[in-house]
C-alpha cells in the first residue's frame, strides 16, 4: 500500500480512500456523531410538518365531500329574486337551503343568554356524511317540529340538557340534543361562534327575519351524475356574476381548505428551517475544530504521497456518512413527531386526521439534512487541500491559511442558493424567498457583530483588580478554536425567538384590551330598530348603565364608480390585462367590489379611531343641492381602486345617491368600537331605512347577564356582543396559537443547546491541554471549577443578552410600525427567560466538562505521548 501512496503519477484507487475514512473515523465517531446531533432535530421538524402536511392533503381529498355536505354549495348575502330561486329550485336531484345569522339564544330554565349562529335549515342536509348529535336520533328530530340542536359547548356553559326549552327572537324551541360537529365546523370556530339548528319553516315566526338583519342564505345541490357539474356550472357563471352569488363545489373546497393548511404548513417548515440552519452553523464550526486538530495527520498522509484532493475526499466521505446518520436519525425522529401535531393543532383541522408514513416527507427531510450538512461543512473541509507535508514540523509556527481559499466563497454562495431555494419551495415567491433568506443572513449578522461589541466592551471595561478567577474565566472565551461567537450567535437567536413570540403575544392581546380600560365600552347592542332605539336606551339607564355611543347603521350597495357599472369595469380590466404582480394586485375584482351589500354611518366629527391622511373632511350637507362628500377608508379606497375627487353613486333601499370621495381616513380596526369604510355627512341619511348600535359599559359579570336577559326578554330581535368575552376568546386562540409556534420554536431553542454541548465537547483535548499548564503552575482543582464556571456565565450572559436585545428591538418595531401601538416589555418575564437561558448555559457548560476537571496531568500526558 506505501509503495502505491509513493507514485507520484497514479491516484489512491476509491476504495482507499474509504477505508482511510472508516479508519481514522474509529477514535472519533462519538465525537463525529455529537457534530450531526445538531442537524437532527431540524431534519426531524421538517420531516414531521412534511408528513403532517402530505397526511392532512389526503385527508382533505378524501373527506371532501363531508366538509361541503353537498356537491354544489350557492351562497348570497342578499335574499334571491324569486324568478333566479325558481330557477335555482330545477337544479340538483337533492336541494336543501339554510339562513344562518347571528343572534341571541335564551336558556328559560337557567335565565342565561349567549350570542350565537343561528342556522335555520330546510332539506336533508348534509348530502353526505351527518350532523353529529347526542343522542344520535336528535339530528332527525328538528325536521319534526319545534325543536333545536345546540352546540355542546353552549349546552355545557349554561347546564343545560336535551328537553329544556330555548327562545329564538320571540319563539321557543325543545332542545333536542347536543350538537357534536356540522360539516366544515372546526373546535375553534364553534368556541368563536357556537351553531344552533332550526327548522326554517318556523323563522319567520321569530320575528328575527327582519329589515337589517343579516342573513347569509345558503343552497345545496346533490347530483346523481356530478360529472355533469362543470358543464353546469360553466352555463351559470354569468347568472352567477349577475346576481352577486357565490359558487362552491367539492373541487373548490378541496383548494380553498388545501391552500389555509398549506400557509400553516410553509411557516412550520420554515420554523423547522430555520432549527435546522442554527443545527448546520454549530456543525460547521466544530467542523473547523476537528480539521484544525487533524492537519497534524493530514501532513503525515501529505508525506506519504498522498495528494490534496485525496486526503480532502477522505474528510468529505467521513462528513458525508456522519451527516447522512443524522438525517437518517432525524427523518426517524420526526416521523415519530408527525403524530403529535395533529394534537397541537387538532382545534384547527377541519377533517378526521388519520396518520400514515409519508415516504416521500422522509426522502425529502433525508435529502436536506445530507445537502445542507455538507455544505457547512465544505468551508473548512476545503482547507485539507492546503496542507502540505511541510506542515508536518513547521505547523507550530507556520499555521494553515485557511482564509486563502477562493473556492469558500463559491460554497458560501452555494449554501445561499440552497437556503433561497428552499424558501421559495415553500412561499412560491422569489422576492420572498430572498426577503427570508437575507433576513437569516441578517439576523446572523447582527447577532454576530452584537456578539462581538459584548466582547469587546466588557473586555475593555473588566477591572484588572479583580481576582484571577474572574478574569481567566473571562479569557476563556478567546481563546483560539472557542467557537465563543458562534455560540452566542446560536443560542442567543433562539432566544431571540422564543421572546419575540411572547412579547409579541402580549402586544396582540393588549392592542384588543382596550375594552377593559375604565372610560372603553364593553358591551355592544346591534340590530336596534329605530323605534326600539328610545325604550333600549330607557332600559339601559333603568340599570344605571351609561350610553358610551349610539350609532346609525345604513345598509347599502355601490352602483357606480365614476359612470361605470360592474360589467364596465370587469370589461375595462379585461382589455388592460395587467400581468401577475403587478401594482394594483391588491385590487378586488369588480365583481366583489359591487357583490353584496355594505354598512355606513353619518357623523359630523371623526371618532377616536379615525385620522384624516388625504382630503377634506366635511362633517354636514346644508342644502339638498349640495355636493355629497364621502369618506372612505384608504385601505378600501385601494382596494376598489378610487382617490380623492372620483365620483360614486350608492344605492341605498333603491334610492341612488351620487357622492364624491371627499377624504380617505385611517381606521384604527383593532380598535374595539363601530368602524365603517364609508362614513357619509349629516344631513343626508337621517331618513334612510336603518337600524342602530348602542355600546355601553357593565361593571361585572352579574350585572352583564341581567341586563343580557332582560334585553333579550324584551327585545328579540337585538343581539348583544360582551365584549369581555370576545377577548376572552381572542386570548385563547391567541395561546393557541403561540402555543403552536413555541412548539416549532423550542426545536431552535434545543438545538441552540445541542450546539452547546457539541461546542464543549469539540474542545475537550484543547481544555485538557489547558488544565494541564494550569495544574503545572500551582492551580488547585477549585479554582479550575470556578474559572470554567465563570467562562460559561459569561457566556451565557452574552447569548442572553444578544438575545433579548434583538427580541425587544424587533417587538417594539412590529409595535410601532405594523400594530400602531407602543412597546413596553414585560420586566419579570424577560427577567426571568434572561436568569433560565443564562443558567441552562452555566449548567450545561459545567456538566459538559466535568470529564476533563477530574483528569490528572499525568494522565493527559501519558495519552498525548
Amino acid at each position: 500500500m506505501n509503495r502505491k501512496l509513493m507514485s507520484e503519477e497514479k491516484s489512491a484507487p476509491i476504495s482507499w480512500l474509504f477505508k482511510m475514512a472508516w479508519r481514522d473515523s474509529r477514535k472519533n465517531r462519538s465525537r463525529l456523531l455529537l457534530f450531526t446531533s445538531s442537524i437532527i432535530l431540524g431534519i426531524a421538524a421538517l420531516v414531521a410538518v412534511y408528513s403532517f402536511r402530505d397526511n392532512l392533503q389526503r385527508d382533505i381529498n378524501d373527506q371532501a365531500k363531508l366538509l361541503t355536505g353537498a356537491d354544489l354549495t350557492i351562497d348570497s348575502r342578499n335574499a334571491i329574486r324569486k324568478p333566479v330561486a325558481a330557477m335555482l329550485d330545477t337544479l340538483g336531484d337533492q336541494r336543501a337551503k339554510q339562513l344562518d345569522f347571528a343572534s341571541m339564544l335564551y336558556f328559560v330554565k337557567s335565565q342565561g343568554s349567549r350570542l350565537v349562529q343561528i342556522k335555520a335549515l330546510q332539506g336533508d342536509y348534509p348530502f353526505y356524511g351527518e350532523l353529529e348529535t347526542t343522542p344520535a336520533k336528535a339530528a332527525k328530530a328538528i325536521k319534526n317540529g319545534r325543536n333545536a340542536l345546540v352546540d355542546r359547548t353552549v349546552m355545557l356553559q349554561f347546564k343545560a340538557k336535551p328537553g329544556d326549552s330555548i327562545k329564538v327572537g320571540k319563539l321557543s324551541f325543545a332542545i333536542a340534543g347536543f350538537l357534536d360537529n356540522a360539516p366544515g365546523q372546526t373546535g375553534f370556530s364553534t368556541t368563536i361562534a357556537p351553531v344552533v339548528y332550526i327548522p326554517l319553516q318556523y323563522l319567520p315566526e321569530t320575528g328575527l327575519a327582519t329589515f337589517g338583519s343579516r342573513i347569509h342564505y345558503s343552497y345545496f345541490y346533490q347530483f346523481n351524475q356530478p360529472e355533469q357539474l362543470p358543464v353546469l356550472l360553466k352555463k351559470l357563471q354569468p347568472l352567477m356574476d349577475r346576481e352577486g352569488l357565490d359558487l362552491e363545489t367539492v373541487e373548490s373546497k378541496k383548494r380553498s381548505t388545501g391552500r389555509s393548511f398549506q400557509d400553516l404548513s410553509r411557516f412550520l417548515a420554515l420554523a423547522g428551517f430555520v432549527a435546522l440552519l442554527l443545527g448546520c452553523i454549530g456543525v460547521g464550526s466544530a467542523i473547523h475544530v476537528y480539521v484544525n486538530e487533524k492537519i497534524a495527520a493530514i501532513s503525515t498522509l501529505r508525506c506519504l504521497g498522498v495528494k490534496a484532493w485525496e486526503a480532502f475526499f477522505i474528510f468529505l466521505i467521513q462528513i458525508t456518512f456522519i451527516g447522512l446518520a443524522g438525517a437518517i436519525a432525524g427523518a426517524a425522529l420526526g416521523t415519530g413527531i408527525q403524530f403529535l401535531l395533529p394534537v397541537v393543532l387538532k382545534d384547527f383541522l377541519p377533517v378526521e386526521f388519520t396518520m400514515q408514513v409519508s415516504w416521500i416527507a422522509i426522502l425529502q427531510g433525508i435529502l436536506t439534512g445530507l445537502i445542507i450538512s455538507v455544505l457547512f461543512a465544505l468551508p473548512s473541509l476545503l482547507a485539507v487541500r492546503l496542507v502540505s507535508p511541510l506542515n508536518a514540523i513547521r505547523l507550530s509556527f507556520e499555521p494553515v491559511q485557511a482564509s486563502k481559499e477562493p473556492l469558500k466563497w463559491l460554497v458560501y454562495f452555494a449554501i445561499f442558493l440552497f437556503i433561497t431555494g428552499f424558501s421559495y419551495l415553500q412561499m412560491e415567491s422569489w422576492i420572498q424567498a430572498f426577503t427570508f433568506s437575507g433576513s437569516i443572513i441578517a439576523a446572523i449578522a447582527v447577532f454576530y457583530g452584537l456578539s462581538v461589541l459584548l466582547l469587546f466592551l466588557v473586555r475593555k471595561t473588566l477591572s484588572s483588580g479583580l481576582s484571577y478567577t474572574w478574569r481567566q474565566g473571562f479569557s476563556n472565551l478567546y481563546r483560539p478554536n472557542n467557537q465563543t461567537l458562534m455560540l452566542i450567535v446560536s443560542i442567543g437567536l433562539s432566544t431571540a425567538l422564543i421572546a419575540t413570540l411572547y412579547f409579541v403575544q402580549g402586544i396582540l392581546i393588549s392592542k384588543v384590551s382596550l375594552s377593559t380600560g375604565k372610560t372603553q365600552p364593553n358591551m355592544v347592542l346591534f340590530d336596534i330598530q329605530s323605534n326600539q332605539e328610545s325604550s333600549v336606551a330607557a332600559l339601559t339607564k333603568q340599570y344605571r348603565l351609561p350610553l358610551m355611543n349610539q350609532v346609525p347603521v345604513i345598509t347599502m350597495r355601490l352602483e357606480e364608480i365614476n359612470g361605470k357599472n360592474a360589467a364596465d369595469l370587469a370589461k375595462a380590466d379585461s382589455l388592460k390585462a395587467q400581468p401577475k404582480g403587478d401594482g394594483n394586485q391588491r385590487r378586488e375584482s369588480p365583481g366583489r367590489a359591487f357583490k353584496g351589500e355594505m354598512r355606513a354611518t353619518y357623523q359630523d366629527k371623526l371618532t377616536p379611531a379615525e385620522t384624516i391622511t388625504s382630503g377634506k373632511w366635511t362633517g354636514r350637507v346644508n342644502s339638498p343641492s349640495d355636493k355629497i362628500y364621502v369618506s372612505l377608508d384608504q385601505g378600501y379606497a385601494e382596494r376598489i381602486n378610487v382617490k380623492i375627487g372620483d365620483r360614486i353613486t350608492f344605492n341605498v333601499q333603491g334610492m341612488l345617491i351620487p357622492t364624491i370621495v371627499g377624504s380617505l381616513r385611517k381606521v384604527d380596526w383593532g380598535r374595539v368600537q363601530t368602524n365603517f369604510r364609508v362614513v357619509f355627512p349629516l344631513g343626508v341619511l337621517e331618513e334612510a331605512p336603518k337600524f342602530h348600535v348602542i355600546m355601553t359599559r357593565v361593571p361585572d359579570m352579574k350585572v352583564s347577564a341581567e341586563f343580557q336577559s332582560q334585553v333579550v326578554r324584551n327585545f328579540p330581535n337585538i343581539s348583544v356582543i360582551d365584549l369581555g368575552l370576545v377577548l376572552q376568546v381572542l386570548d385563547e386562540l391567541l395561546g393557541k396559537i403561540s402555543f403552536v409556534i413555541r412548539f416549532m420554536a423550542s426545536f431552535s431553542m434545543i438545538t441552540g443547546w445541542i450546539v452547546l454541548v457539541s461546542a464543549v465537547r469539540s474542545s475537550k483535548n484543547q481544555r485538557l491541554r489547558e488544565i494541564v499548564l494550569l495544574r503545572t503552575i500551582g492551580a488547585r482543582g477549585g479554582q479550575i471549577l470556578r474559572i470554567t464556571a465563570i467562562e460559561y456565565l459569561f457566556l451565557g450572559l452574552f447569548s442572553a443578552a444578544a438575545g433579548m436585545i434583538m427580541a425587544i428591538t424587533g417587538s417594539w418595531a412590529l409595535a410601532v410600525y405594523s400594530f400602531g401601538t407602543a412597546f413596553q416589555p414585560p420586566v419579570v418575564p424577560a427577567l426571568l427567560l434572561f436568569g433560565s437561558v443564562t443558567l441552562i448555559v452555566v449548567i450545561t457548560g459545567m456538566l459538559s466538562s466535568t470529564g476533563v476537571l477530574r483528569r490528572s496531568p499525568l494522565e493527559v500526558l501519558r495519552k498525548d505521548s
